[in-house]
């Protein structure tokens, strides 16, 4: 059953399939008006057909032009409610063993790709009345991983760049409102870059795959809704797993993480 809290804007990358797939349905059904953008575009428009509430639309979000474009098109009254910056890239292995153009793509996706989307849609997002920065983070940035280490970095990088937005945008919005800036810490979710590029994994055979796309996007649904009046970290995590592990993680001295992830992986 869908629940309707109101409706809004909200533009999703890596929207084709899995995660970020799964979030432009969820809020399609519950009557928002979504942003569809892919570097697949054939993808989105078969996601978006039949819905009238859908705009959708090629993107690299490596490349500012296009950010521009896919902002102007979707937003043609300069104001965007939600942007989630989902779309990423995994490559897993002996990290020496990986081909350097495949290290470069990972950092190019999911790290410029974040900042690319969180500073053309700052404009945007500024004019709501609440504007929300919502970017797919990972539970490799707790700890680096051994066959995920430029993977982990790359979320380890944009963990902190929402802790700083988190902070900087704390003014930025309509009358010195906030833009909020949050993150989704998933663990291994049942998505094609899991099951194709990432299933081999030590960490994965260790832990499994116990969420799917549709568990993130709940996540995502109450992070866009949540009335949060105390001080809070910006960082969400997904599952009960993901929670002992963040728990965990914070409160243990770092040569248990190291000993603990040494052991998973």
């Amino acid at each position: 059953m869908i629940t309707r809290r109101g409706t809004g804007s909200i533009l999703v990358t890596g929207a084709g399939r899995g995660i970020g797939r799964a979030i432009a349905e969820r809020f399609l059904d519950a009557g928002w008006r979504v942003g569809l953008f892919d570097v697949d575009p054939a993808a989105v428009a078969a996601v978006a057909a039949g819905r009238p509430n859908a705009v959708h639309g090629e993107l690299d979000v490596r490349d500012a032009d296009q950010w521009w474009s896919a902002l102007q098109r979707f937003c043609p009254d300069g104001t965007l409610d939600v942007l989630v910056n989902n779309a990423g890239v995994l490559a897993s292995g002996p990290f020496a063993g990986i081909d350097p153009d495949v290290h470069r793509r990972q950092v190019d996706v999911n790290v410029t790709g974040v900042v690319l989307g969180a500073r053309t849609g700052h404009e945007y997002l500024r004019r709501s009345r609440r504007g929300l920065l919502l970017n797919l983070c990972s539970a490799s940035a707790l700890y680096g991983q051994p066959t995920l280490a430029t993977y982990g970095a790359t979320k380890a990088a944009v963990k902190s760049l929402t802790e700083a937005l988190d902070l900087e945008w704390r003014a930025d919005g309509v009358r010195g409102q906030a833009i909020r800036v949050r993150s989704l810490l998933p663990l291994f979710v049942d998505t094609e870059m899991v099951t194709r590029d990432g299933l081999g994994m030590a960490p994965v055979k260790a832990l499994g795959v116990r969420l799917t796309p549709a568990d993130v996007a709940d996540a995502a649904w109450r992070v866009v809704h949540e009335r949060v009046r105390l001080p809070r970290s910006p960082h969400r995590t997904v599952g009960r797993q993901t929670r002992v592990l963040a728990v965990a993680s914070s409160m243990s001295p770092d040569w248990v993480n190291r000993l603990v992830v040494g052991r998973i992986g």
